[in-house]
């Protein structure tokens, strides 16, 4: 893939029509779906011409929203455990210091920005993410959304309009319908459908090797995929705009260490800037 090709267009978030379709169920709270993320963009940066994701918020996290605080503890340690075993940094503190409000609210917030479209919904998550586990904001609080908007490129008011609609509220329930319909009882979980409608979903429930969804989609497609490479590493810090070494290395089939060779070459060049994460490192691109 050139850079001009990767920067140009999204392939698995363009409205074109794709051969196969993914549900990912997630949680925004959720430090797995956190770690699935540097598998998620090999997969859409080899073989994204072959398909399109759908989110869908599970509410799984739902019940956070009456847990006690003594309760805390252990979704801190949680998060530190992921996050020490993914490379996927995200501080427990948050949990103790600053907890997150309502989940409920985040994900109104999410199918708000869907609502600008499913690319701009990619953006927003993304962002929220972000906001999230390397920044320690609560997520549920209004202005850090109407930042999170912004950031992501919406248009805030017609997010903050949306946001406080119907429409965002009912999206949401749809998608905890469909949780219910496919049985989902995890996450994060992915569901595999090509185009006949008569054919059974494959789901997988989990993190698994990136060679195991590859699998996957070879063995729903009618076609042998022909992989895609990846972009020159800037191209990809220029569109994904913060990434963690960890993405990096999965995406570009590297050790730690050689990333962080690699950016800090970035970095003499004032192309990147490095920010603090509890575990790992994350990278902003600042221009060229």
């Amino acid at each position: 893939m050139s850079n001009q090709e990767f920067t140009s267009k999204s392939q698995s978030f363009s409205n074109e029509k794709k051969p196969l379709e993914l549900y990912l169920f997630i949680d925004p709270l959720s430090p797995e779906c956190w770690a699935l993320e540097p598998i998620l963009k090999k997969l859409h940066i080899e073989y994204g011409k072959y398909f399109s994701i759908k989110h869908v918020l599970s509410g799984r996290i739902a019940n956070l929203n009456h847990r006690k605080k003594k309760n805390y503890e252990f979704i801190a340690d949680l998060w530190e455990k992921t996050a020490s075993r993914s490379g996927m940094s995200c501080d427990g503190n948050l949990w103790l210091e600053n907890p997150v409000a309502s989940p409920y609210i985040a994900s109104i917030a999410i199918k708000a920005a869907e609502l600008q479209g499913r690319r701009a919904g990619f953006r927003f998550l993304r962002k929220l993410q972000e906001i999230l586990f390397i920044d320690k904001q609560n997520i549920s609080n209004i202005d850090v959304l109407r930042i999170c908007a912004k950031s992501a490129g919406l248009d805030v008011e017609e997010f903050i309009s949306d946001f406080h609609s119907d429409s965002a509220a009912k999206a949401f329930q749809c998608d905890l319908k469909i949780t219910t319909e496919m049985e989902v009882h995890e996450i994060p979980t992915l569901v595999f459908f090509n185009e006949n409608a008569e054919d059974e979903g494959i789901k997988i429930t989990g993190t698994y090797p990136y060679e195991v969804y590859v699998q996957i989609l070879e063995e729903m497609l009618s076609v042998q995929p022909i992989k895609n490479q990846p972009p020159s590493m800037e191209a990809f810090l220029k569109y994904f705009k913060v990434v963690a070494s960890k993405e990096i290395a999965v995406v570009y089939n590297m050790t730690i260490s050689q990333v962080e060779r690699e950016m800090k070459q970035l970095l003499l060049l004032q192309k990147v800037e490095q920010l603090p994460a509890k575990y790992g490192t994350f990278w902003r691109y600042v221009g060229e």
